[in-house]
Protein backbone atom coordinates (compact mmCIF):
# COMPACT_ATOMS: atom_id res chain seq x y z
CA UNK A 1 0.00 0.00 0.00
CA UNK A 2 1.70 3.36 -1.09
CA UNK A 3 2.36 5.76 2.03
CA UNK A 4 1.45 9.49 1.86
CA UNK A 5 3.79 12.04 2.26
CA UNK A 6 5.90 12.14 5.72
CA UNK A 7 5.23 14.58 8.10
CA UNK A 8 7.12 18.06 8.41
CA UNK A 9 8.74 17.17 11.54
CA UNK A 10 10.01 13.78 9.71
CA UNK A 11 11.21 15.28 6.72
CA UNK A 12 13.43 18.31 8.69
CA UNK A 13 14.67 15.56 10.71
CA UNK A 14 15.85 13.93 7.60
CA UNK A 15 17.22 16.65 6.13
CA UNK A 16 19.56 17.11 9.20
CA UNK A 17 20.44 13.75 9.04
CA UNK A 18 21.74 14.07 5.54
CA UNK A 19 23.42 17.84 6.13
CA UNK A 20 25.28 15.55 9.20
CA UNK A 21 26.40 12.50 7.00
CA UNK A 22 27.54 14.82 4.24
CA UNK A 23 30.07 17.14 6.72
CA UNK A 24 30.91 13.62 8.17
CA UNK A 25 31.73 12.68 4.19
CA UNK A 26 33.15 15.58 2.91
CA UNK A 27 33.92 18.16 6.06
CA UNK A 28 35.16 20.79 4.07
CA UNK A 29 32.35 21.59 2.45
CA UNK A 30 30.25 24.21 4.30
CA UNK A 31 32.81 26.15 5.50
CA UNK A 32 34.22 29.99 4.79
CA UNK A 33 37.79 29.16 2.58
CA UNK A 34 40.52 30.56 5.09
CA UNK A 35 43.70 32.03 4.08
CA UNK A 36 46.29 29.61 4.06
CA UNK A 37 48.35 31.63 7.22
CA UNK A 38 45.87 30.45 9.19
CA UNK A 39 45.03 27.32 8.03
CA UNK A 40 48.44 26.36 8.51
CA UNK A 41 49.91 25.60 4.88
CA UNK A 42 52.80 26.66 3.78
CA UNK A 43 51.29 26.42 0.00
CA UNK A 44 53.94 28.25 -2.19
CA UNK A 45 52.86 29.81 -5.83
CA UNK A 46 55.58 27.34 -7.36
CA UNK A 47 53.66 24.42 -6.19
CA UNK A 48 50.81 25.25 -8.10
CA UNK A 49 52.13 25.73 -11.21
CA UNK A 50 51.88 22.69 -13.49
CA UNK A 51 55.07 20.82 -14.89
CA UNK A 52 55.52 22.57 -19.02
CA UNK A 53 54.62 19.42 -21.15
CA UNK A 54 57.07 18.67 -24.27
CA UNK A 55 54.94 20.59 -26.41
CA UNK A 56 55.59 23.68 -24.38
CA UNK A 57 59.36 22.88 -23.90
CA UNK A 58 59.85 22.27 -27.65
CA UNK A 59 57.81 25.71 -28.16
CA UNK A 60 60.00 27.76 -26.03
CA UNK A 61 63.51 26.51 -27.75
CA UNK A 62 62.10 27.34 -30.83
CA UNK A 63 60.97 30.79 -29.03
CA UNK A 64 64.74 31.38 -27.62
CA UNK A 65 65.81 30.21 -31.13
CA UNK A 66 63.84 32.62 -32.90
CA UNK A 67 65.22 35.63 -30.71
CA UNK A 68 68.66 34.58 -31.08
CA UNK A 69 68.03 35.15 -34.46
CA UNK A 70 66.48 38.01 -34.35
CA UNK A 71 69.22 39.86 -32.64
CA UNK A 72 71.90 38.41 -35.18
CA UNK A 73 69.18 40.28 -37.93
CA UNK A 74 69.56 43.46 -35.75
CA UNK A 75 73.05 43.69 -35.08
CA UNK A 76 73.51 43.11 -39.32
CA UNK A 77 70.96 45.71 -40.05
CA UNK A 78 72.55 48.44 -37.71
CA UNK A 79 75.98 46.96 -39.29
CA UNK A 80 74.89 47.82 -42.57
CA UNK A 81 73.28 51.36 -41.57
CA UNK A 82 76.50 52.34 -39.76
CA UNK A 83 78.50 51.84 -42.96
CA UNK A 84 76.67 54.12 -44.92
CA UNK A 85 78.51 57.73 -45.12
CA UNK A 86 75.89 60.10 -42.94
CA UNK A 87 76.44 57.71 -40.08
CA UNK A 88 79.46 57.69 -40.31
CA UNK A 89 79.93 60.80 -40.03
CA UNK A 90 77.40 60.86 -37.19
CA UNK A 91 80.25 58.50 -35.83
CA UNK A 92 83.01 60.44 -36.45
CA UNK A 93 81.29 63.90 -34.55
CA UNK A 94 80.16 61.79 -31.57
CA UNK A 95 82.57 58.85 -31.01
CA UNK A 96 80.26 58.20 -27.37
CA UNK A 97 82.73 59.89 -24.89
CA UNK A 98 80.95 61.56 -22.06
CA UNK A 99 82.16 64.99 -21.64
CA UNK A 100 83.50 66.15 -18.43
CA UNK A 101 85.71 68.24 -16.79
CA UNK A 102 89.35 68.60 -16.79
CA UNK A 103 89.52 68.27 -13.25
CA UNK A 104 87.83 64.83 -12.43
CA UNK A 105 89.75 62.53 -10.70
CA UNK A 106 90.81 59.27 -12.38
CA UNK A 107 90.97 55.53 -10.49
CA UNK A 108 88.69 53.74 -8.16
CA UNK A 109 89.23 55.25 -4.70
CA UNK A 110 88.97 52.28 -1.92
CA UNK A 111 85.99 53.52 -0.23
CA UNK A 112 84.06 53.29 -3.77
CA UNK A 113 85.16 49.79 -4.55
CA UNK A 114 83.89 48.98 -0.81
CA UNK A 115 80.14 50.81 -1.41
CA UNK A 116 79.94 48.88 -4.93
CA UNK A 117 80.88 45.40 -3.55
CA UNK A 118 78.12 46.43 -0.39
CA UNK A 119 75.39 47.74 -3.58
CA UNK A 120 75.79 44.55 -4.62
CA UNK A 121 75.51 42.35 -1.75
CA UNK A 122 72.79 44.23 -0.50
CA UNK A 123 70.53 44.11 -3.75
CA UNK A 124 71.29 40.36 -3.99
CA UNK A 125 70.03 40.36 -0.71
CA UNK A 126 67.10 42.39 -1.99
CA UNK A 127 66.12 40.52 -4.70
CA UNK A 128 66.13 37.03 -2.71
CA UNK A 129 63.65 38.83 0.01
CA UNK A 130 61.50 40.35 -2.29
CA UNK A 131 60.90 37.11 -4.18
CA UNK A 132 59.92 35.57 -0.87
CA UNK A 133 57.51 38.53 0.04
CA UNK A 134 55.82 38.34 -3.18
CA UNK A 135 55.40 34.11 -3.80
CA UNK A 136 55.15 33.14 0.25
CA UNK A 137 51.85 31.86 1.24
CA UNK A 138 52.19 31.48 4.68
CA UNK A 139 54.47 33.26 6.84
CA UNK A 140 57.62 30.94 8.61
CA UNK A 141 57.90 33.80 11.39
CA UNK A 142 56.22 36.73 12.55
CA UNK A 143 58.10 39.69 14.03
CA UNK A 144 55.75 42.28 16.46
CA UNK A 145 57.02 45.35 17.15
CA UNK A 146 57.14 45.85 20.96
CA UNK A 147 55.95 49.58 20.62
CA UNK A 148 53.32 49.64 18.20
CA UNK A 149 51.41 45.63 18.35
CA UNK A 150 49.39 46.52 15.39
CA UNK A 151 52.73 46.79 13.66
CA UNK A 152 53.35 42.80 12.62
CA UNK A 153 54.70 41.50 9.50
CA UNK A 154 56.27 38.21 8.28
CA UNK A 155 59.98 37.85 9.25
CA UNK A 156 60.59 37.74 5.36
CA UNK A 157 59.28 40.98 4.87
CA UNK A 158 61.29 41.98 7.81
CA UNK A 159 64.10 41.08 6.52
CA UNK A 160 63.52 42.52 3.18
CA UNK A 161 62.94 46.44 4.92
CA UNK A 162 65.93 45.66 7.27
CA UNK A 163 68.32 45.41 4.41
CA UNK A 164 67.05 48.15 2.45
CA UNK A 165 67.66 50.10 5.09
CA UNK A 166 71.30 49.43 4.55
CA UNK A 167 71.21 49.36 0.92
CA UNK A 168 69.95 53.48 1.89
CA UNK A 169 72.51 53.97 4.22
CA UNK A 170 75.31 52.74 1.90
CA UNK A 171 74.07 54.31 -1.04
CA UNK A 172 73.92 58.02 0.98
CA UNK A 173 77.21 57.12 2.00
CA UNK A 174 78.20 56.88 -2.15
CA UNK A 175 76.78 59.92 -2.78
CA UNK A 176 78.22 62.04 -0.03
CA UNK A 177 81.92 60.74 -0.73
CA UNK A 178 80.89 61.13 -4.37
CA UNK A 179 80.53 64.92 -4.33
CA UNK A 180 82.98 65.17 -1.70
CA UNK A 181 85.83 63.63 -4.34
CA UNK A 182 85.13 65.02 -7.36
CA UNK A 183 84.31 61.36 -8.93
CA UNK A 184 80.65 63.15 -9.18
CA UNK A 185 81.64 64.29 -12.56
CA UNK A 186 82.01 60.74 -14.22
CA UNK A 187 78.69 59.94 -13.77
CA UNK A 188 76.38 63.65 -13.41
CA UNK A 189 76.26 64.39 -17.41
CA UNK A 190 77.72 67.92 -17.69
CA UNK A 191 77.07 68.61 -21.49
CA UNK A 192 73.95 68.17 -23.74
CA UNK A 193 76.39 66.28 -25.96
CA UNK A 194 76.17 63.39 -23.66
CA UNK A 195 72.49 62.33 -25.57
CA UNK A 196 74.24 61.77 -29.17
CA UNK A 197 77.11 60.13 -27.78
CA UNK A 198 74.93 58.07 -25.80
CA UNK A 199 73.25 57.27 -29.12
CA UNK A 200 76.75 56.72 -30.79
CA UNK A 201 77.47 54.20 -28.25
CA UNK A 202 74.40 52.28 -28.29
CA UNK A 203 74.85 51.78 -32.21
CA UNK A 204 77.94 50.67 -31.61
CA UNK A 205 77.27 48.10 -28.67
CA UNK A 206 74.52 46.63 -31.47
CA UNK A 207 77.04 46.59 -34.07
CA UNK A 208 79.21 44.43 -31.92
CA UNK A 209 82.09 46.73 -32.96
CA UNK A 210 82.15 48.59 -29.38
CA UNK A 211 83.45 51.56 -28.42
CA UNK A 212 87.25 52.46 -26.93
CA UNK A 213 87.01 53.03 -23.64
CA UNK A 214 89.20 53.51 -20.98
CA UNK A 215 87.25 53.21 -17.76
CA UNK A 216 90.01 54.13 -15.10
CA UNK A 217 89.57 57.55 -16.72
CA UNK A 218 86.13 58.43 -17.73
CA UNK A 219 82.97 56.31 -18.88
CA UNK A 220 81.26 56.17 -22.27
CA UNK A 221 78.03 58.75 -22.70
CA UNK A 222 75.76 55.43 -22.24
CA UNK A 223 77.70 54.16 -19.21
CA UNK A 224 77.34 57.66 -17.74
CA UNK A 225 73.54 58.07 -18.43
CA UNK A 226 72.79 54.33 -16.82
CA UNK A 227 74.92 55.13 -13.37
CA UNK A 228 73.09 58.40 -12.97
CA UNK A 229 69.83 56.58 -13.72
CA UNK A 230 70.74 53.89 -11.25
CA UNK A 231 71.92 56.11 -9.08
CA UNK A 232 69.63 59.33 -9.00
CA UNK A 233 66.75 58.29 -10.65
CA UNK A 234 65.79 54.25 -9.94
CA UNK A 235 67.35 53.97 -6.33
CA UNK A 236 65.03 56.65 -4.95
CA UNK A 237 62.18 55.50 -6.28
CA UNK A 238 62.55 52.05 -5.05
CA UNK A 239 63.18 53.31 -1.92
CA UNK A 240 60.32 55.98 -1.74
CA UNK A 241 57.95 53.26 -3.07
CA UNK A 242 59.24 50.76 -0.96
CA UNK A 243 58.86 53.13 2.60
CA UNK A 244 55.23 53.81 0.99
CA UNK A 245 54.10 49.49 0.70
CA UNK A 246 55.41 49.28 4.15
CA UNK A 247 53.66 49.62 7.32
CA UNK A 248 56.18 52.24 8.66
CA UNK A 249 54.44 54.73 6.10
CA UNK A 250 52.33 57.31 8.32
CA UNK A 251 48.68 56.81 7.37
CA UNK A 252 47.82 60.50 7.62
CA UNK A 253 50.21 60.59 4.01
CA UNK A 254 48.10 57.95 2.07
CA UNK A 255 45.96 60.42 0.17
CA UNK A 256 49.27 61.78 -0.91
CA UNK A 257 51.01 58.91 -2.91
CA UNK A 258 48.16 55.49 -3.26
CA UNK A 259 49.33 52.25 -2.56
CA UNK A 260 48.00 50.56 -5.45
CA UNK A 261 50.34 53.26 -7.72
CA UNK A 262 53.50 52.38 -5.33
CA UNK A 263 53.02 48.78 -6.25
CA UNK A 264 52.82 48.93 -9.54
CA UNK A 265 56.40 51.30 -9.36
CA UNK A 266 58.06 48.84 -6.82
CA UNK A 267 58.21 45.69 -9.17
CA UNK A 268 59.35 46.75 -12.26
CA UNK A 269 61.72 48.83 -10.76
CA UNK A 270 62.97 46.18 -9.43
CA UNK A 271 63.41 44.33 -12.64
CA UNK A 272 65.37 47.43 -14.04
CA UNK A 273 67.74 47.14 -11.65
CA UNK A 274 68.10 43.14 -12.61
CA UNK A 275 68.59 44.25 -16.24
CA UNK A 276 71.20 46.40 -15.59
CA UNK A 277 73.22 43.77 -13.35
CA UNK A 278 72.70 41.39 -16.24
CA UNK A 279 74.03 44.31 -18.79
CA UNK A 280 76.85 45.45 -16.85
CA UNK A 281 78.19 42.13 -15.52
CA UNK A 282 78.13 41.00 -19.01
CA UNK A 283 80.17 43.86 -20.55
CA UNK A 284 82.39 43.61 -17.58
CA UNK A 285 83.04 39.89 -18.84
CA UNK A 286 83.22 41.00 -22.44
CA UNK A 287 85.26 43.84 -22.70
CA UNK A 288 88.82 43.06 -20.45
CA UNK A 289 87.54 41.33 -17.61
CA UNK A 290 90.78 40.77 -15.69
CA UNK A 291 91.67 44.59 -15.68
CA UNK A 292 87.72 45.81 -15.26
CA UNK A 293 87.59 43.45 -12.20
CA UNK A 294 91.18 45.26 -10.84
CA UNK A 295 89.27 48.91 -11.86
CA UNK A 296 86.68 47.84 -9.43
CA UNK A 297 87.90 45.36 -6.94
CA UNK A 298 91.83 45.54 -6.38
CA UNK A 299 92.05 49.61 -7.21
CA UNK A 300 94.64 48.82 -9.89
CA UNK A 301 94.78 49.71 -13.34
CA UNK A 302 96.43 46.59 -14.62
CA UNK A 303 96.07 43.03 -15.79
CA UNK A 304 96.37 40.58 -13.03
CA UNK A 305 94.50 37.92 -11.07
CA UNK A 306 93.94 40.02 -8.04
CA UNK A 307 90.36 41.58 -8.72
CA UNK A 308 89.23 38.64 -10.33
CA UNK A 309 90.57 36.57 -7.03
CA UNK A 310 88.65 39.66 -4.76
CA UNK A 311 85.32 39.06 -6.76
CA UNK A 312 84.98 35.68 -6.77
CA UNK A 313 85.48 35.63 -2.60
CA UNK A 314 82.67 38.71 -2.96
CA UNK A 315 80.31 35.99 -4.90
CA UNK A 316 80.72 33.60 -2.09
CA UNK A 317 79.42 35.99 0.13
CA UNK A 318 76.72 36.83 -2.16
CA UNK A 319 75.89 33.07 -1.89
CA UNK A 320 75.55 32.64 1.48
CA UNK A 321 73.66 35.97 1.99
CA UNK A 322 71.09 34.52 -0.73
CA UNK A 323 70.80 31.41 1.43
CA UNK A 324 70.88 33.19 4.29
CA UNK A 325 67.67 35.15 2.85
CA UNK A 326 66.01 32.11 3.10
CA UNK A 327 66.04 30.61 6.73
CA UNK A 328 63.57 32.24 8.76
CA UNK A 329 65.73 30.87 12.00
CA UNK A 330 68.55 32.89 10.73
CA UNK A 331 66.81 36.35 10.41
CA UNK A 332 64.88 36.27 13.56
CA UNK A 333 68.16 36.48 15.51
CA UNK A 334 68.38 40.33 14.18
CA UNK A 335 65.01 40.42 14.50
CA UNK A 336 64.34 40.19 17.80
CA UNK A 337 66.61 42.86 19.06
CA UNK A 338 64.28 45.11 17.52
CA UNK A 339 60.46 43.30 18.42
CA UNK A 340 59.03 39.80 19.22
CA UNK A 341 59.55 37.43 16.91
CA UNK A 342 57.98 34.30 16.48
CA UNK A 343 58.68 31.02 14.34
CA UNK A 344 56.45 29.34 13.23
CA UNK A 345 56.45 25.43 12.24
CA UNK A 346 56.94 24.09 9.15
CA UNK A 347 54.67 22.35 7.43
Amino acid sequence: MPRGPAPFGERARARVCDGIRSRREHPERGRTPRPPSEIGENIRVSDNLPRPTWVQVVAGLFGAAALVLAAWCVVFIVRGVLSTPELQGFLDRYPGDAPQPASTPEGFPAWLSWTHFLNAFFLVLIVRTGIRVRTEKRAGGLWTSTRVKKRRMSLALWGHIAVDCFWILNGVVFVVLLFATGHWARIVPTSWEVFPNALSALLQYVSLDWPTQNSWAYYNALQQLSYFAIVFLAAPLAAITGFRLSTFYPPKWERAFSWDLAKRIHFPTMLFFVAFVIVHVGLVLTTGVLRNLNHMYAGRDDVSWIGFAVFAGSIVLMVFGWRAAMRDDWIARPARIFGNVKVLPKR
